[in-house]
């Protein structure tokens, strides 16, 4: 049963890790509602692992073209005034207030932040942002217009998904939205940011799998992470797509949605928070 368990959560993390509807958020709620309990956080940061992965194979180019750029401009100066390794210094600047913070919170998000009165709040509350932010941006900057004031802004933004139902990507992207970015730019780098502190993040709690607050064990945390890169990686290649050409208005109104749904839900006594 427990690897059942495991393949149903490992598609929902590959499906809403890269949507920006929160995958932590649909980690806790929805076993909830399946009558599982709380898989916890150790658990839902290792299966992280296998999104991840899928995104260094996904992004394998532009992640090797930024990191040996980045590397050669430590040692040879000519290279550093190239973008890539710029972007490099980028994605570790932005990353930093997620580590930060991470550590110095864990205790808190483990125990306090997976509320599900929480989770609904901020599934609506974010929605709402997401969707004022695609709507006002300029919509006139790609990739390549980042600078290290935008990075360290998005990289704030980042940090605010240790609280489920935030949503990584949905909080990079808003940034990167109000900041005048095109979708498929915010979106791109919201993936590339998000390398670090998940894959970190998911190395971190691998301690806590036979001991900690993680429900399942080793077989299913590696069935859910390996089925979360295949579903990750199908995830990635679609909203891409999608960003292209439309807007995010339905992850708006999903949002939204779930998080009025689980308030009433927990209001009423059928989830418990």
């Amino acid at each position: 049963m427990d690897l059942f368990k495991a393949v149903v959560l490992g598609v929902i993390q590959g499906l809403t890790e890269f949507l920006p509807i929160s995958s932590s958020a649909h980690l806790r709620i929805f076993p909830e509602l399946f009558g599982w309990g709380d898989p916890g956080a150790a658990f839902t940061a290792v299966i992280q692992i296998g999104t991840e992965l899928a995104v260094l194979i996904y992004f394998r180019k532009d992640i090797w073209r930024i990191g040996s750029t980045w590397v050669l401009s430590l040692v040879k100066p000519e290279y550093r005034g190239h973008f890539d390794a710029r972007m490099g210094w980028f994605i570790i600047i932005g990353s930093l207030p997620i580590v930060l913070l991470g550590v110095l919170l864990k205790d808190v998000i483990e125990r306090d932040f997976r509320n599900l009165w929480i989770i609904g709040a901020t599934l609506i509350v974010l929605g709402v942002v997401l969707g004022i932010a695609d709507r006002v941006s300029a919509d006139n900057r790609q990739v390549k217009h980042i600078t290290l004031r935008d990075s360290i802004l998005m990289g704030a933004a980042q940090a605010l998904a240790l609280i489920p139902g935030v949503s990584r990507s949905g909080a990079t992207i808003s940034m990167g939205r109000f900041l005048g970015f095109e979708r498929e730019a915010a979106t791109r780098y919201a993936f590339l940011l998000a390398i670090p502190a998940v894959v970190g993040a998911g190395l971190f709690e691998l301690k806590e799998i036979p001991h900690g607050d993680n429900t399942y064990g080793w077989g299913p945390t590696i069935t859910a992470t390996v089925v979360s890169f295949v579903v990750g990686y199908a995830a990635i290649a679609w909203l891409l797509r999608y960003v292209s050409t439309k807007s995010y208005t339905p992850f708006v109104l999903y949002r939204v949605a779930l998080g009025a749904a689980t308030l009433i839900l927990v209001a009423t006594g059928v989830l418990a928070a």
